[in-house]
């Protein structure tokens, strides 16, 4: 009689359908997608309804006029209580409307000499296509009062005015002015392109913080965006730097250039090996080449004429300067006229 406690045999006729040797491998971890960028882009290019400007516009009127009653009455009140008091009060809030004015005109001046960068771009355009040599002359006498004042194109300048009696065609005279005046501006305005991503990559990778990538991309976006425009002889003050980042920033979502195109999958390669050993590493390459995106899109919305002789920077050799040595997979561009 067997054990009815023992081990009990149970044998199948036939084998497992499934086996270890058939069983689907495992995927690979999702390439990193650069979550911060993303995040920024999306925040500044979101289109702003007309009723909610209207809304945050009388807001703003209305605390405006109730700050400026209520401050009206209290210096009247100080001056039939206390007169010295109030005299102070008065000095103290007439300096405060000065320095509002003054802010208020610096703001406007800065958006004027972005204006006027950008009127020079469409007059080049338009000299360029009707080939019109008097117009392409005078965006190079608009270019040359622009800079007037800057060492950095003196030496442009003068090989401009010595090389400039020598051409008779439009296309040639806005080439010559693109290589003589603009090249010592796009090497100013790369360097701050890869600073830039250099900052977003490292606070990426070092800060594990929730939503410190995105504060640090944001703020650093809008200080390299502001010194490119002041590179290009533009300024960009508080409301005006908000303004230019969110132009460009919808000039990127609506050319679909926040996606990952030919110039990005170097990158993303190089993040996507990176985050085999640390997430974050390889968010911080993502984060890095979308913002040298941004930086290359500043250029493009800030510099006076378009690219024509000079090669148009490329975000794969910014971002391998820019984090040369920083995780160890970077490497700098030999060439540097191909960036």
């Amino acid at each position: 009689m067997a054990n009815p406690k023992g081990p009990v045999l149970i044998e199948r006729e036939e084998p497992a359908a499934v086996g270890p040797d058939a069983a689907p491998p495992v995927p690979d971890a999702a390439l990193p997608e650069g979550r911060a960028m993303r995040t920024v882009a999306v925040l500044a290019a979101r289109p702003r309804s007309r009723l909610g400007r209207f809304f945050w516009s009388s807001a703003a009127a209305l605390v405006g006029f109730m700050a400026s009653v209520a401050t009206w009455r209290f210096v009247e009140g100080l001056l039939a209580t206390h007169p010295l008091l109030g005299w102070v009060a008065a000095v103290l809030t007439g300096l405060f409307v000065l320095a509002a004015v003054l802010v208020a005109l610096r703001e406007a001046a800065a958006w004027a000499r972005l204006s006027r960068l950008d009127r020079v771009h469409r007059a080049a355009l338009a000299a360029a296509a009707s080939g019109d040599l008097a117009a392409a002359g005078r965006v190079v006498d608009g270019l040359l009062a622009l800079y007037a004042a800057r060492e950095d194109t003196a030496w442009g300048r003068a090989r401009l005015a010595e090389r400039r009696g020598d051409v008779f065609d439009a296309d040639a005279l806005l080439h010559l002015a693109e290589a003589e005046l603009m090249a010592p501006l796009d090497r100013a305005a790369r360097g701050e392109i890869e600073a830039a991503a250099r900052q977003v990559a490292t606070v990426t990778a070092f800060v594990p913080l929730a939503l410190a990538d995105v504060a640090a991309a944001l703020t650093v976006n809008l200080r390299m965006i502001r010194r490119i425009a002041e590179v290009y002889g533009g300024r960009a003050g508080a409301i005006g730097g908000w303004r230019l980042l969110r132009t460009v920033l919808t000039h990127l979502v609506a050319t679909g250039a926040v996606a990952v195109g030919d110039d990005l999958i170097q990158s993303v390669a190089g993040g996507g090996l990176l985050s085999k050993l640390s997430r974050r590493f390889g968010e911080g390459v993502v984060n890095g080449a979308l913002t040298a995106r941004v930086g290359v899109a500043a250029i493009e919305v800030c510099r006076p004429l378009p690219f024509a002789v000079l090669p148009k920077p490329r975000v794969t050799n910014l971002v391998s300067r820019a984090l040369a040595g920083l995780f160890g997979s970077g490497r700098a561009a030999s060439d540097e006229g191909k960036s």
